[in-house]
């Protein structure tokens, strides 16, 4: 009697842990496999798996897109439907391929339109469903070194020890769900992270003209990154140029009014002294006056004149 109650109780408990499990199985084909998650990069592929070594003659294999669930593919064989949709506002024209053997769902030249929620239906003896949250990143730019021109004049007229640094900023535009970051080696420095889409970025570095470590600014998506080294003797000899250069556009000015009063010392200088000039040859004029004696005359019968007029003579030289 022991004996056959234990081998019925084992035989009911092997009876229901099968049935447990058909239970399980069918309820995981029922409610289908949520959370998956694909990235991608803008441009590339992703294809969504169904799992399926083969689809079934009753099987019925249906992919929507997002909450509206727009139907993009299908396939049902015993109706004879093997079909691809441009969706409704055709953003999956000419971007869908359907595995007819699996029914794997394949979409080309992604761009951000097509990031989202993909539900994937099989409709067979026993309903199930997975969905698909894909994420497409668009193509990092490289990050763009500059060096800030307004602080090198604000660092001319500080402090010595300011002097010595250089005031730099990395920037990127038109970016977004990205961490822009900066590098000393492989030490992080300072970041700064955004998720919205098509915004600008940029963050600030000082080091010092002498300095020779390396330094990167990093610009990085959760699929990619882009890096771009720093030279410091390139950017902070700009900077120091772009000072003299500010230098001499002030003091051009200066120099055209210092000529202009130039030019008019010489030439009234040269005036002045040619009217001096002038006044010397006036100065050396020498009067004589002349002095006339009275001959004898030879009497004659003639009447002497007796009223004699003497005229003064000037003799220039």
């Amino acid at each position: 009697m022991f004996f056959g109650g234990q081998y019925y109780y084992f035989r009911h408990l092997k009876k229901m842990i099968h049935t447990f499990v058909l239970f399980c199985l069918c309820f995981w084909r029922l409610i289908g496999v949520f959370g998956e998650s694909v990235s991608v990069m803008e441009g590339d592929s992703v294809t969504l798996h169904t799992d399926l070594t083969e689809i079934h003659e009753d099987d019925q294999i249906v992919w929507t897109f997002e909450a509206e669930n727009s139907l993009i593919a299908e396939i049902n064989r015993a109706a004879g439907i093997f079909n691809t949709s441009d969706g409704p506002d055709e953003r999956f024209r000419d971007r869908l391929k359907l595995d007819l053997q699996t029914g794997s769902l394949t979409i080309t030249n992604t761009t951000t339109q097509h990031a989202g929620l993909y539900k994937l239906e099989i409709r067979g003896a026993i309903l199930s469903s997975q969905t698909s949250n894909v994420s497409v990143y668009a193509r990092l730019p490289v990050p763009v070194i500059s060096s800030n021109s307004s602080n090198c004049l604000s660092s001319s007229s500080s402090s010595s020890s300011s002097q010595q640094n250089c005031s730099l900023v990395c920037s990127v535009v038109n970016v977004g769900h990205v961490t822009l970051s900066w590098y000393k080696g492989n030490s992080l420095l300072s970041s700064i992270s955004v998720s919205d889409l098509s915004i600008s970025l940029s963050l600030p570095l000082e080091v010092e003209y002498q300095d020779n470590n390396s330094y990167s600014c990093v610009l990085n998506n959760p699929i990619s990154n882009q890096t771009q080294h720093l030279d410091i003797s390139k950017l902070c000899h700009t900077c120091a140029v772009s000072l003299i250069v500010l230098i001499s556009a002030a003091a051009g000015p200066l120099l055209i009014v210092a000529a202009v009063v130039i030019c008019c010392i010489y030439r009234k200088h040269r005036k002045t002294h040619q009217e001096g000039k002038y006044q010397t040859h006036d100065e050396e004029i020498t009067y004589a006056d002349p002095t006339f004696y009275k001959r004898k005359a030879q009497k004659s019968k003639g009447k002497e004149e007796e009223d004699v007029v003497y005229a003064g003579v000037a003799i220039r030289r």
